[in-house]
Parts: structure tokens; C-alpha cells; sequence
């Protein structure tokens, strides 16, 4: 898949999910309360936050690793396997649940 790809599946997700949008040109990624919880990164990698215990459930349910983004480590969140991506319900779910988790913390 084209990086154009997955910027469109990228936004097709988001599109689902009425309480936020998706910002950014150059950097895409989504943003509530201050906080950024998803990012497409430069490789076409999507990265979505979560609190450190569902951080660690995840990436061992779903086989994968942390985030990196323009090579930093992205602290919270889980790289979403490609192999994922047909799943947009699922991601969606997990576009929500970041949503929400974001929103609990304090405001910046």
C-alpha cells in the first residue's frame, strides 16, 4: 500500500468517528484535549495512543511494537500491524478508545 493509501484509509477511519477530525499536512495526525492519540507516520505506519497497561495489552494481543514517528518512540502508543488495516472496525474501536482515554487526563 502507497503512502496516498494509506493517508485515504487513514482518513476513511477517522471519517467514522464523529467526535474528532483528522489535522495536519506535512504530519498527520489526530488531537483532543491537548493531546495528540494517532498518527500516520512518513513510513505509512499508524500509531494510536493508550494508556501504558492497555499499551502493553495491546501490542501482545496484536503481536506488534511501540511507535516510532520520524524516528522517536512514541510513548503510549501501539503500531498497528498492516495486516490490521481491512479491520476498520476494529481500528475505529481503537480510534474511539484513544479518544476517550485522552479526554480522562488533564488538560493541557
Amino acid at each position: 500500500m502507497t503512502w496516498d493509501e494509506k493517508l485515504q484509509l487513514f482518513d476513511n477511519l477517522v471519517e467514522q468517528c464523529p467526535r474528532f477530525e483528522r489535522k495536519g499536512k506535512s504530519m498527520i495526525y489526530t488531537s483532543a484535549n491537548g493531546y495528540m492519540f494517532a498518527l500516520l507516520n512518513k513510513a505509512g505506519e499508524i500509531g494510536i495512543r493508550f494508556s501504558e497497561a492497555v499499551k502493553a495489552q495491546y501490542i501482545e494481543a496484536f503481536e506488534t511494537s511501540i511507535y516510532k514517528s520520524y524516528g522517536a518512540v512514541m510513548k503510549g502508543y501501539v503500531l498497528i500491524p498492516d495486516r490490521m488495516l481491512d479491520d476498520s472496525e476494529t481500528i475505529v474501536n481503537l480510534l474511539n478508545e484513544s479518544y476517550d482515554y485522552v479526554m480522562s487526563l488533564p488538560p493541557k
